[in-house]
């Protein structure tokens, strides 16, 4: 089957097309005082004729007021750049370096966004990791307190919100990149400075999973036990979170035993022992005090040893099964029977 000469010659010029696109994905720009920008390492600045002329110009326009500290006009030519020329070579640097102004001018918002507009729509550029370290120091500037400046003169408002969403972005955007695990980490702690602590406890459990063999997972575990332990209410209400604080104590001292912080781990395995076999001891008292229902009582007392055998409550629990036994001995003997058992329907 023979093709059409126009088919045949777009099938020749395929290869040439594919050499002259990875000339420009090899090429470079760079900036220099006297000659201006220039692009080295690549055939194509993604521009031809006027345009390339025109795009040009603005960059190194934009370039010299940069330098000479006018930065209301290095924006404008920029933000020309970016907007007319978006597929060029020229788009990414000056997006990049309209992010440098912002960050100058401290409008620390404006800097993020500019970063984040080369990560999502050039996502090979070869400043990948600085990108994201410059993303990573202004979230944690603002996590820290620090304040974005409207027009760059005012100091905005403390916006601690805006950083924990930052510290998001930087995980979605570079999931394996070595800022993953410790914006995970830097966004619990503003969760928790903000009081979410179900969302902590949430972006802590991704980090133990997801990055279980970072440097960062034995303090996520530490910080995911006290956070399960703040929730805990008290002896007298569901031991639910006490449970779970349990576990991550333990999981830290199997997982990291040398671990410089192992004896808090081992103080707060203690407290949520204490408070679970504390809240079975708390559970049987009730049945044996208030309701004569020793099979009960009997059951949540034994459950207090099980729970923390070595404790105080423990003991405390031991004596109550022996009070148990002498009366229910007592009221066997006394009356034949055993006091009739009452039963609480909710």
């Amino acid at each position: 089957m023979l093709l059409p000469p126009a088919a045949l010659r777009r099938i020749l010029l395929l290869p040439v097309l594919l050499g002259l696109l990875c000339a420009a994905a090899r090429a470079d720009l760079v900036w220099n005082q006297q000659g201006g920008w220039r692009v080295e390492g690549g055939a194509l600045s993604g521009l031809t004729g006027t345009e390339g002329r025109t795009a040009l110009d603005l960059m190194n326009k934009a370039r010299q007021a940069e330098e000479a500290h006018s930065y209301r006009a290095a924006l404008s030519a920029y933000t020309k750049v970016t907007k007319k020329y978006p597929t060029s070579i020229y788009a990414p640097e000056a997006y990049y370096h309209t992010a440098k102004i912002y960050e100058a001018k401290k409008q620390y918002f404006k800097a993020f966004d500019a970063y984040q507009q080369i990560l999502g729509r050039y996502p090979n550029v070869k400043r990948f990791n600085q990108l994201i370290e410059n993303q990573f120091r202004i979230a944690s500037f603002l996590l820290d307190g620090g304040r974005s400046r409207i027009w760059g003169i005012f100091p905005g408002f403390v916006n601690r919100e805006k950083a924990v969403q930052y510290m998001a972005v930087i995980v979605s955007e570079a999931p394996y990149s070595d800022y993953a695990p410790l914006a995970l980490m830097e966004c619990a702690r503003g969760q928790i400075y903000l009081g979410q602590s179900e969302e902590a406890i949430d972006t802590l459990d991704r980090m133990v999973n997801s990055y279980g063999q970072s440097v960062l997972s034995p303090e996520a575990y530490l910080r995911l036990s006290k956070l399960h332990a703040s929730l805990v209410e008290g002896p007298y209400y569901d031991q639910a979170e006490t449970k779970q604080a349990i576990s991550y104590n333990e999981d830290f001292m199997i997982l990291f035993p040398n671990d410089p912080k192992i004896a808090d781990a081992a103080q707060g395995l203690d407290s949520m022992k204490k408070m679970l076999a504390l809240s079975k001891m708390k559970i049987g008292d009730f049945y044996f005090l208030n309701r004569d229902n020793y099979t009960a009582a009997r059951v949540f007392y034994n459950e207090a040893i099980t729970s923390y055998p070595d404790s105080d409550v423990a003991k405390q629990a031991r004596q109550r099964l022996n009070q148990v036994e002498a009366k229910a001995k007592a009221a066997t003997e006394g009356g034949g029977q055993p006091k009739p058992k009452h039963f609480l329907f909710f």
